[in-house]
C-alpha cells in the first residue's frame, strides 16, 4: 500500500490521553486509528474532532442507527472508501442491517428504510448538494423530528460531510496503523488481506 500523503503520527510520539483515544478507536472504531493518527499531527484538531464526534455521533439526542445511516450515505455520495468501509458496532447492536446500507444512493425508492430514516436522508442529501424545494424538505423533517434533533444531526452530518471529504483526499486505508483489530470493519474489510480482495471485485461500491 502506498504511504499517505500525510503521515501518520507514531503511537508513542503521543501523550497518554491521545493514546488512550487511540488505543479507543482501535477498540471500537468509527473512526478508526488511521484518521486519527493523520490528524494527531494538530492535537487542537485531533481533540476539536473527537469531541465533537463523541457528542454528536456516539451520544446525543436523535438515534445512533439514523446517524449511521447518514454518515454512510455521505460516504457513498463523496466516494470516501475509509470511511464506507466502516460500520458503527453500536448502530449494529441496535438492530441496524447490513442490508440498509446496500441502498442508500437510492434511498427514496427503497423499501429498506422507514419514513423516519428516509427523511434522514433527504436532510443529508440536503446538506451535501443543495435542495431547491426547503419548504417542502422542512415539512418531511418536522414530521418525524424535534428541533433538537434536527440541529444536532445536522451538526453531525455537516462535521462528516467535511471530514470524509478531506479523508478522501489523503490516501489513508484500513489496517495501516494499530493493525490487528477489525472492530467496525464492514464485512468483508476485517484484515488487510479481505480488504484487498473485496476492492478488487467488480461488485465494489466505490466502482460503481
Amino acid at each position: 500500500m502506498a504511504d499517505p500523503y500525510i503521515s501518520y503520527v507514531p503511537l508513542e510520539s503521543m501523550d497518554e490521553r491521545m493514546q488512550d483515544e487511540m488505543h479507543r478507536c482501535a477498540r471500537e472504531g468509527t473512526p478508526r486509528p488511521e484518521s486519527s493518527a493523520v490528524r494527531a499531527h494538530a492535537p487542537n484538531a485531533f481533540w476539536a474532532f473527537a469531541d465533537s464526534w463523541k457528542s454528536t455521533f456516539h451520544e446525543g439526542v436523535c438515534d445512533h442507527a439514523i446517524k449511521d445511516l447518514c454518515r454512510v450515505y455521505i460516504s457513498r455520495t463523496v466516494k470516501c472508501e475509509f470511511c464506507g468501509n466502516q460500520r458503527s458496532m453500536k448502530a449494529s447492536a441496535a438492530g441496524l442491517q447490513e442490508a440498509q446500507y446496500d441502498e442508500l444512493l437510492n434511498f427514496e425508492s427503497s423499501d429498506k428504510y422507514d419514513d423516519r430514516q428516509k427523511a434522514a436522508l433527504a436532510y443529508a442529501q440536503a446538506i451535501a448538494w443543495g435542495e431547491q424545494d426547503l419548504d417542502k424538505l422542512w415539512q418531511r423533517l418536522g414530521e418525524h423530528f424535534s428541533e433538537p434533533e434536527l440541529v444536532e444531526l445536522g451538526c453531525f452530518i455537516a462535521l462528516t460531510f467535511g471530514q470524509q471529504s478531506w479523508i478522501r483526499l489523503l490516501g489513508i486505508d484500513h489496517h495501516q496503523y494499530m493493525a490487528g483489530t477489525d472492530a467496525s470493519m464492514a464485512p468483508g474489510f476485517a484484515s488487510a488481506e479481505e480488504l484487498a480482495e473485496t476492492k478488487s471485485r467488480d461488485d465494489y461500491w466505490a466502482k460503481q
